[in-house]
């Protein structure tokens, strides 16, 4: 039964150009997303593993956009949020929505078939609906602060019930003092205001969307630090990893060397010697416990470094 539903909904969304511009097909995700290779969701989206992101915490801002930089990748970035609880840190993989100002003609007709294949309620509630644990709203409100606010704390709570991470919006939410007592939630938004969302629209879920000036893909792994949000394209989220943990552990090694004066700053800044570098090997071996991803990964990895 439940195959012959899923059917008969694929059929009715090929039928109908409006329900299909708004409730993107899996077969458009793994288009927009054709270079992962990788497990998928069941909307289509990449599925990034659980590993990757818990380690993405510990990446910096700067560290992941210099790899996505050398991939070519240069509007990944944005920053001038508004913070709910600034200082915590999360990640997780896009769920985007796109929202423009109304036409009340379209949005009638939206929400006229989103009904009919049994959405409920408010079409700005239907991202929420589509949430799965690990994902991050990551919404399109063009800027809207006044009338602009896509949750309240009751969306809110119903969104970290169901993702257990937070919001990104080019808009703003309102309940500030409602939405902060959300243990474990965070929000990045342009502002709060206390006004009720208004001449707004609804217009795709999981399409590509500009976050200021980020292009942002369903399935996205998302960092939100202090300076700001990177979206990060699933099939370079190892490589982002990986390089900047190696990164990492390159400049731990540096540090204590200069500490314990074994090496000057002349010489960690600049290109290593033969006899650094094996020094460095050396000091991965004798502290595995600093070392964050596994054997292999840091072997794979060593075989293709330049230093």
């Amino acid at each position: 039964m439940r195959n012959l539903l899923l059917i008969v909904f694929g059929v009715f969304i090929l039928a109908n150009p409006l329900v299909a511009q708004t409730f993107i097909s899996d077969e458009m995700i793994k288009f927009y997303t054709s270079e992962w290779k990788g497990e998928r969701m069941k909307d289509g989206r990449p599925k990034v593993s659980d590993d990757l992101l818990k380690r993405l915490k510990n990446i910096s801002i700067e560290e992941a956009w210099g790899v996505l930089r050398g991939e070519g990748f240069n509007n990944q970035f944005e920053s001038g949020w508004k913070v709910l609880h600034e200082g915590e840190v999360f990640v997780g993989r896009a769920l985007t929505a796109q929202y423009m100002p109304l036409r009340p003609d379209v949005n009638k007709r939206i929400l006229d078939e989103g009904h009919k294949i049994g959405q409920i309620g408010a079409s700005n509630s239907w991202p929420i609906d589509a949430l799965q644990e690990g994902d991050v709203y990551v919404a399109d409100g063009f800027g809207k602060v006044i009338n602009g606010t896509l949750i309240g704390d009751n969306l809110g709570n119903s969104i970290y019930a169901k993702s257990k991470t937070g919001v990104i919006f080019d808009g703003s939410a309102r309940d500030l003092e409602g939405l902060s007592k959300i243990e474990g939630f965070n929000a990045f938004v342009r502002d709060f205001d206390p006004s009720y969302i208004m001449e707004m629209m609804m217009t795709g879920i999981n399409y590509p969307v500009r976050i200021g000036r980020a292009t942002v893909y369903p399935g996205d792994a998302v960092l939100a630090k202090e300076e700001g949000v990177i979206f990060i394209p699933p099939h370079l989220l190892e490589k982002v990893v990986v390089t900047s943990e190696f990164i990492g552990l390159k400049d731990s090694f540096g540090h204590q060397m200069l500490r314990e004066g074994v090496y000057t700053p002349g010489q960690i800044d600049t290109a290593w010697t033969d006899e650094i570098k094996n020094a460095f090997l050396k000091w991965l071996d004798a502290n595995p416990d600093k070392v964050p991803m596994s054997k292999k990964e840091l072997d794979d990895y060593m075989k293709n470094r330049t230093w």
